[in-house]
């Protein structure tokens, strides 16, 4: 029986960067990490496979960097830990004791089995499996009505990806108002569906599945809560993701209420020298302190990063006291992004704010042929003028600036401190430095806390 300094169950963008952040600062300590299948995907870039890419190898993520670095790689399952002896049991039979323990099992696709025929043949989910995803995009070639049921971020990507096949007939039902309202404002997720009805996509919003037909194992149609069936070949579930934490669970590590791993601020459970890391595990969102569930690769790295720095000892302070969720995505060629607060969010919360909104160009002069429209909605609280939260919409420089946006509110910064913010700028790359977007939108807020004196 062979024995580890660390294992890693799990080698997602949580597990590979834990291994190899580990690796680097104790290059010493032998690692072994496990991984289901022997090839992963890029998780965000799934949607693309389906046409721009058009491709499953072309998304395709390993564990490589950590090999390099002297870390181990078993292409086998756990199924069985055993907190007591320090051991895990895999599906091949091997047995393998450990000293520090790490679960990056990341998330699981939610199964509506609440919707009869949710279980027929070529009804499909966006599982983050190599094996599964490819036999999908193998199939789903040949099939021309399809139904997507789920308007949040995968959902939406991977019909509007779908939609650019030739011959490929699109149904997308949400059962909100709007698309994306889990992650953007009332008024970015409304232009956001419009952007995405633009394209081939029938989207159907304020609607819900009420069953998947089949005809001799196969779908055939779904009905709808308004009386309507849609004719398909095929339907794609994209509604969610939930913790995988089934293995955690068997082996006596506590649970939220969200069915996350425990841990505290380190990612540590209450178990000494077991952690948990990336989508298995719970977070707390950065301005309510309430339980939270994002599930985002960037957030997992993040988590990811400072564990890996302290396995053996805390050495680098975590700062960040609760994750912040980071959203970009771009349909029909809009960028959009959001972080933090906006007002659905902080209704919910009860928390005061203050919006400015600024328009411009992403170039100057705005004439240049690549130009695109940039506008930027910012959150700050009407006591202090401390960031809250922001929204950035049109062309690709969004999915950055919401970025600094995210920065401003980890470190405090204040509409007060944006003011002599100091900029780089070029014609081809920014907008001009006379009206930054960010800029402009902390002196409105500024304006409107002063007039308020």
């Amino acid at each position: 029986m062979k024995k580890y300094d660390v294992i890693i169950i799990g080698a997602g963008p949580a597990g590979i960067i834990t291994g190899v952040t580990a690796k680097k600062v104790h290059p010493d300590k032998s690692m072994l990490m496990f991984k289901e299948e022997e090839k992963g995907l890029v998780p965000c870039g799934i949607p693309y496979i389906f046409h721009k890419l058009n491709s499953v190898e072309k998304n395709v993520m390993g564990p490589k960097p950590f090999i390099d670095l002297g870390g181990e790689v078993e292409n086998d399952s756990v199924t069985s830990v055993n907190l007591e002896k320090r051991q895990v049991t895999t599906r091949s039979g091997k047995v393998y004791e450990f000293d520090k323990l790490v679960f990056a099992t990341g998330s699981k696709v939610a199964i509506p089995a609440f919707i009869p025929g949710y279980d027929l043949n070529r009804v499909y989910y966006i599982k983050k499996s190599y094996n599964y995803i490819k036999q999908m995009f193998e199939e789903i070639q040949h099939l021309q009505n399809i139904v997507i049921v789920g308007g949040g971020f995968i959902g939406a990507e991977v019909a509007e990806q779908l939609a650019l096949q030739p011959n490929k007939k699109v149904t997308l039902i949400e059962s909100e108002a709007q698309c994306f309202s889990k992650a953007f404002s009332e008024n970015l997720s409304k232009i956001a569906t419009e952007e995405l009805r633009k394209t081939s996509v029938d989207v159907r919003t304020g609607v819900k599945v009420e069953r998947v037909n089949g005809d001799a194992g196969k779908v055939s149609s779904v009905s709808l809560s308004t009386g309507e069936e849609i004719k398909c070949d095929a339907v794609i579930m994209a509604i969610g993701y939930r913790p995988n934490t089934e293995l955690a669970e068997k082996a006596g590590l506590e649970l939220n209420k969200r069915g996350a791993i425990k841990v505290d601020n380190y990612e540590r459970t209450q178990e000494a020298g077991v952690c948990a890391v990336g989508d298995c595990s719970q977070t707390t969102g950065f301005l309510t302190g309430r339980s939270d569930t994002v599930m985002l690769a960037s957030t997992a790295t993040a988590e990811a990063r400072v564990l890996g720095h302290n396995l053996f000892g805390v050495k680098i302070r975590k700062t960040f006291n609760g994750t912040l969720g980071v959203f970009s995505t771009e349909i029909n060629g809009l960028a959009m992004a959001g972080t933090g607060i906006n007002e659905t969010t902080a209704k919910e919360a009860n928390i005061q704010i203050l919006t400015a909104q600024f328009s411009d160009f992403d170039t100057h002069p705005d004439k240049f042929e690549e130009t695109s429209a940039l506008t930027l909605k910012l959150y700050a609280s009407p006591c202090d003028g401390s960031i809250l939260g922001g929204e950035v919409w049109g062309g690709k420089s969004a999915g950055e600036i919401i970025n600094t946006i995210s920065l401003a509110i980890q470190k405090g910064v204040t509409v007060f401190e944006l003011i002599s913010f100091q900029i780089g700028s070029h014609p081809l790359l920014t907008a001009a430095p006379t009206k930054t977007i960010l800029i402009k939108a902390a002196e409105n807020i500024i304006h409107q806390i002063e007039s308020k004196k």
